[in-house]
C-alpha cells in the first residue's frame, strides 16, 4: 500500500475481533515506524506504553467513562501515549514561541501508529476520552496521559465506511 491508499483505507475501528491477537511482528513494525516519527528538536517528548492482557482490560475500563468507547474492551492491544519532558531546545522554543510542541509531536506519533497499523492489516482508533489518573496507575507512568490508541483486527461485521471530509477547497489556500 502506498501512503494515499493507507489514508483512504484507514478508519477508526469500533468493532474488534477480541479472539484474534495481534502478532508480535506486526506490533514491532508499528512501534518501529512510530519511533521514526518527527518531533520538535528530535526530542520525542512522550512514552508509548503497550498494554495487552489484563493491563489492556484495565486501560479499556479507564476510557469508558460515561458510557464512551465500549468497543475498547475488545481491542487486544491498547497503546497509551503519555507526556515526557521536552528536551532543552524544544522547551525554550515552546516558551519563546508560545507553542505546545509536545501536543503536536504526540499527534504526529499517533498518526504514524495508525498509518503503520493500516499498512500491516490492523485497525485502530485514537481515544482522547480517558481517566488520566487511573491509566497512570495501571501503566505506572508519571506524565499526563494524552491519548490511548486501540489496535487489533476488525470484527467481520465492521465494514469500511464512506469518509466524510471537507472539500479540498475548504482546507487548502494557495498563495503566490
Amino acid at each position: 500500500m502506498n501512503f494515499t491508499e493507507i489514508a483512504e483505507n484507514r478508519q477508526s475501528c469500533r468493532r474488534y475481533d477480541s479472539a484474534r491477537m495481534v502478532e508480535k511482528e506486526k506490533l514491532d513494525c508499528i512501534l518501529t515506524s512510530a519511533r521514526l516519527s518527527p518531533s520538535a528538536c528530535n526530542g520525542q517528548p512522550y512514552l508509548m506504553t503497550v498494554c495487552r492482557g489484563e493491563s489492556a482490560k484495565a486501560v479499556a475500563k479507564a476510557v469508558q467513562g460515561m458510557g464512551m468507547n465500549k468497543f475498547a474492551s475488545d481491542a487486544p492491544v491498547l497503546i497509551v501515549i503519555s507526556e515526557k519532558p521536552y528536551v532543552a531546545s524544544a522547551a525554550l522554543g515552546a516558551k519563546l514561541k508560545k507553542n505546545d510542541y509536545r501536543s503536536i509531536d504526540i499527534g504526529i506519533v499517533a498518526a504514524y501508529i495508525t498509518a503503520a497499523a493500516t499498512e500491516v492489516g490492523l485497525e485502530s482508533c485514537i481515544l482522547g476520552w480517558l481517566d488520566d489518573e487511573k491509566i497512570r496507575g495501571v501503566c505506572s507512568v508519571d506524565g499526563t496521559v494524552r491519548l490511548v490508541i486501540t489496535l487489533g483486527y476488525a470484527s467481520c461485521d465492521d465494514s469500511p465506511r464512506v469518509k466524510k471530509r471537507k472539500d479540498i477547497g475548504e482546507l487548502v489556500k494557495i498563495i503566490k
